[in-house]
């Protein structure tokens, strides 16, 4: 079966490098890709957000099976373009998407369906905005309400820099049409995880979780990002939380979607806080996390690709039970020079061979691009992705770190204290 992954991310090269190992994939084909995908298949120069001609494409190629990386793609209406022309896709509809599209509409979404979260807030004038903080304790959360690359949220440690950020994203528009309005949240103190599920409309099969770094220097410190680095299993998602994820949270949101005449299918991912209450929501998206889903896919021992066209056919409640290994993963984000506000693109990177001959290490790119006398050249924020696996986290730890030695890239950083919370 030919499979088409939309995408140019670490996250797609990830899912693309798990589903090359299937035996049921007879053609791997990535749009518009990267060099890292580009070694395992074709890649097509068509934009992951151009639904019209992705279905064209994918009914031109006879392709079985089209896997939405970016939430862009399915904010964009992919999955209701491949159904018009008879494609199945692992997606959500346009409609279903805005889980992740609209903060506001998710968070309302919350509140008609008793999903646990914050207190919140929706404005789109400052004046009032700031009026409802009126002597309310920080910190205050700030969040952009449509899509803005795992960046428009600020937490704010002052009522001065809560009043910017609300100016910065209201006023200044720092986060374009995604900043037309601005949910205002309490602050949930608790350790965050990430947990992904697999849903077909009506049922959701548990993925694995994994913790992720959002903030972009070591220590926690500096702005928010798209993720610096992430490691899984999660010590603090045990067996319990798991279960009550599933119970108070993924399953009354896929009755609730569909309830609404919006069912949801793909793999919803929800951000977690886990409060001595029991996990709350903090926001959902409706796409495999990126750092966490190269960590989950090196743990993956079952066929990804069973499983993802049973949830686009609406067959998982007939699906086998997914395997994992063990053994903790962890990945660093080798990330250029300026981001996540100006990154510095063009810089040449080198010793990417040497950084995969490391024991248990894959590189995944993320933002790269290869000239035609074959150099490789950072083309974006976030560029490379070192994954590693081992017998301990600490010794998968020391592994990437390992591997990011060996690679040559002046115009490149990374946290060096990925998965500290777990290793103490």
């Amino acid at each position: 079966m030919k499979i088409l992954i939309v995408g140019s991310g670490g996250r797609e090269h990830a899912l693309g490098w798990k589903l090359k190992q299937s035996p049921l994939v007879t053609e791997l084909i990535s749009a518009p890709g990267n060099p890292g995908l580009a070694a395992l298949g074709r890649t097509v120069a068509i934009k992951a957000d151009d639904a019209r001609e992705l279905a064209a494409f994918a009914l031109r190629e006879q392709i079985g099976l089209v896997v939405i990386g970016p939430e862009a793609a399915a904010a964009a209406g992919l999955a209701d373009a491949l159904s018009k022309v008879g494609v199945p896709c692992f997606g959500p509809s346009q409609a279903a998407a805005e889980l992740e599209s609209s903060k506001a509409f998710m968070k309302d979404f919350c509140a008609r369906h008793g999903v646990p979260t914050a207190e919140y807030r929706v404005f789109d004038d400052a004046v009032r905005a700031k009026a409802y903080l009126g002597d309310r304790e920080p910190p205050f959360v700030i969040k952009a309400d449509g899509l803005a690359a795992g960046k428009g949220v600020v937490i704010a440690a002052t009522r001065r820099e809560a009043d910017e950020a609300i100016d910065q994203i209201l006023f200044l528009r720092k986060f374009g049409t995604a900043g037309q309005r601005i949910v205002i949240e309490d602050f949930m103190p608790g350790e965050e995880a990430s947990f992904f599920a697999l849903c077909d409309g009506e049922t959701a099969i548990p993925l694995a979780a994994a913790q992720d770094h959002k903030r972009a220097y070591d220590g926690d410190k500096g702005p928010n990002t798209g993720g610096m680095g992430a490691y899984s299993p999660a010590p603090i998602f045990t067996d319990e939380v798991r279960e009550q994820t599933m119970a108070r949270i993924i399953a009354p949101t896929l009755a609730g979607m569909k309830a609404e005449g919006r069912p949801f299918v793909g793999v919803l991912f929800a951000g977690l806080m886990i409060t001595p209450e029991g996990p709350r929501l903090i926001e959902f998206n409706v796409r495999f996390g990126d750092p966490e889903c190269q960590t989950l896919m090196r743990r993956l021992n079952s066929d990804l690709m069973p499983i993802l066209l049973a949830a686009a056919k609406g067959e998982l409640a007939a699906a086998s039970a997914l395997e994992w290994d063990a053994r903790p993963a962890v990945t660093v984000v080798y990330a250029a020079q300026g981001y996540p506000d100006e990154p510095l693109t063009g810089s040449v990177i080198r010793g990417l061979g040497e950084a995969a001959g490391v024991e248990g290490v894959e590189v995944f790119h993320a933002g790269t691009k290869q000239d035609e006398d074959g150099l490789l050249r950072a083309a974006g924020g976030r560029v490379l992705n070192i994954t590693a696996t081992g017998d301990t986290l600490k010794q998968a730890v020391a592994r990437a770190y390992a591997a990011v030695d060996r690679i040559d890239w002046p115009g490149g950083f990374c946290r060096r204290d990925i998965a500290w919370r777990a290793l103490g």
